[in-house]
């Protein structure tokens, strides 16, 4: 077939060779795509396949056709199958570490905006994040609110501050107790608490219990 060919066009001829089987890969694979389609929808409209069902297996083997034919085409540019394996494994294992810190930052930027919706607390509010129950957990007054934390201000009975930052999703796996006004001192320190409407109460009650004795 060579002596056929220009003189010019000679050197070139694998690489034609080449291109011509890569469109030949490629058109074989879209043929095949579209009799697999066919194939589900016929089987779709006889055995009354849920819509759900079909457009999986209409992306399965749209994505086994290319993959196959992506690796023929790469095999013909002189791609061994081993480093393709070892491509593939390892831009997977990339892949599943960016897809899941990317998820957690992701979930925290979508629960600061269900926080500025929602409103569970304000900004300056005094709040706790219950672990258990009545379990004592992270409380403070809220400072700041942004895409991946809220900061809240903690104040100890030394007198000292410190700084807490709860990422965004914690506010909602969890309870958060939320104070109208300041929270009692022993809540902020991690004492048990008591209502200052019932200590009052109880201070009352000893009061008059005590100015009735002597009658």
């Amino acid at each position: 077939m060579e002596n056929y060919l220009p003189a010019w066009l000679q050197p070139k001829v694998e690489y034609i060779a080449v291109v011509l089987q890569v469109l030949a890969i490629l058109l074989v694979a879209w043929a095949l795509r579209w009799l697999v389609r066919r194939l589900i929808a016929r089987l779709a409209a006889r055995y009354e396949l849920p819509p759900m069902v079909v457009m999986g297996a209409r992306r399965v083997a749209t994505f086994l056709i290319g993959m196959a034919a992506l690796l023929m085409v790469l095999e013909r540019f002189g791609v061994s199958a081993g480093v393709l394996w070892g491509a593939f494994t390892g831009f997977a294992a990339v892949a599943a570490v960016a897809f899941f810190a990317a998820w957690s930052v992701l979930t925290n930027i979508f629960c600061s905006f269900l926080i500025l919706v929602t409103r569970p607390f304000r900004l300056f509010d005094h709040i706790e994040v219950l672990d258990n129950g009545e379990k004592p957990g992270l409380g403070g007054q809220v400072i700041d609110i942004n895409l991946i934390y809220v900061t809240l201000l903690e104040r100890h009975a030394d007198g000292f501050e410190s700084q807490l930052r709860v990422p965004n999703s914690q506010f909602f796996q969890r309870a958060v107790r939320r104070w109208s006004g300041e929270p009692p001192v022993a809540r902020l320190h991690g004492g048990p608490v008591r209502p200052r409407d019932e200590d009052a109460g109880q201070r009352r009650v000893a009061g008059g219990g005590a100015a009735a004795d002597p009658d």
